[in-house]
């Protein structure tokens, strides 16, 4: 009966994520922001919260230490184990972000600076969100006279910026990480604070960046995670991220039964990874016990001497063990297994899928995913 249970709400939530797919995350914002992309990613994945009552105030500022524990959540690296001291004046143990800036410290996201102060409750500025963004990577060298030539042909207010900020700013331009609100065209505003919405767009950019090119500790902390399973051919590996081209088949096992003498078209169909899903390197993909859910697309009833039986479902939804909820479009054509002379010559075989039985499922797009964490990416 609980089982029962559980699929009925797995069926409902499901049904209402397709229904709703506009669901503003915030009060105060929609889908119109400019940002909201970066704050509907980042909040689904924990980097950033919203206030209690509902908002997000996206026009705040963020304090360097707020920003020090965005930045490392936003790298997945707010569980790593890292001994070593920090020795900022203004900050001791018992400091709420000491751990985390003790983190940012070690993956070289800001410099330790011994007996100068850390200035946590200050709001960071864009130079400083955006250098620890490239901190962040693993980049090419370039020289100052370089970074200038780069800034100087974007962005009229060059000439303020602190002489600090230049390389970081070119190589910033370069891969771009510098983000420029709407109405703020050509301008750096490189020691304003940043705000609420610049620092989600600054970390998403640096998320796929880092994904590509770490830096060299990060690499070393962002293992692919591996399992034995089915094997997908033709997954495209960049960086700790895999895509699964669309046209890959994998299978699926029925939780419902489906058939060509019992189904209706808009019928809809639960279903289950039966085994881990991984590259030819043994990079998990997709875990066993991942649910799936669709619908009955067409249906020809077997007929004799007219016509065999054959369903096509099209699946519409993944939910992960972690519970991210995901499109994921694939088709399967459901056929008489094998059919002998006299079923071709006469008709009329049915088709009949139970629980457990296993059917080959065609991805229709490509699916990107985080190889270190399982995270998939709409």
């Amino acid at each position: 009966m609980f089982k029962k249970f559980l699929k009925g709400l797995f069926v409902l939530s499901t049904v209402l994520i397709l229904g709703n797919p506009a669901h503003a995350f915030y009060s105060d914002m929609d889908e119109n922001h400019w940002a909201y992309q970066s704050i509907k990613f980042l909040t689904e994945v924990g980097v950033v919260v919203g206030y209690p009552d509902g908002t997000y105030k996206p026009d705040i500022p963020v304090t360097r230490a707020e920003f020090a524990s965005m930045a490392i959540k936003a790298l997945g690296q707010e569980d790593a184990n890292v001994t070593q001291d920090i020795h900022f004046a203004d900050i001791n143990k018992d400091f709420w972000a000491y751990n985390i800036i003790q983190k940012a410290v070690y993956f070289d996201l800001i410099p330790d600076a011994k007996d100068e102060n850390f200035r946590p409750y200050d709001s960071v500025t864009r130079a400083e969100a955006i250098t620890i963004a490239v901190n962040a990577l693993t980049t090419q060298q370039i020289s100052e006279q370089k970074a200038h030539e780069i800034i100087s042909k974007s962005y009229d207010d060059y000439t303020q910026m602190p002489a600090w900020f230049l390389i970081a700013a070119g190589k910033a331009q370069l891969l771009d990480l510098i983000v420029v609100m709407p109405g703020n065209e050509g301008r750096l505003e490189a020691e304003r604070p940043a705000n609420r919405a610049e620092v989600a767009a600054i970390l998403y950019k640096m998320m796929q960046e880092a994904k590509l090119n770490p830096n060299a500790k990060l690499a070393e902390s962002m293992q692919k995670r591996t399992a034995e399973g089915y094997i997908v051919d033709n997954v495209r590996v960049q960086g700790s991220i895999g895509i699964i081209p669309a046209g890959a088949i994998f299978p699926i096992q029925m939780e419902t039964v489906v058939g060509s003498q019992i189904s209706n078209v808009t019928d809809i169909y639960t279903a289950k990874v039966p085994s881990n899903i991984v590259t030819k390197e043994n990079y998990l993909l997709i875990e066993q016990g991942s649910d799936l859910k669709g619908q009955v697309k067409y249906v020809q009833r077997g007929k004799l001497f007219k016509q065999n039986g054959e369903v096509i479902i099209k699946n519409e939804l993944l939910v992960t063990p972690n519970d991210q909820a995901v499109m994921l479009y694939g088709v399967a054509t459901i056929s008489p297994d094998k059919i002998g002379f006299w079923r071709k010559l006469f008709k009329g075989a049915k088709v009949l899928t139970m629980p457990n039985q296993i059917v080959n499922i065609r991805l229709l797009g490509p699916l990107k995913i985080d190889l270190t964490n399982g995270y998939i990416y709409e």
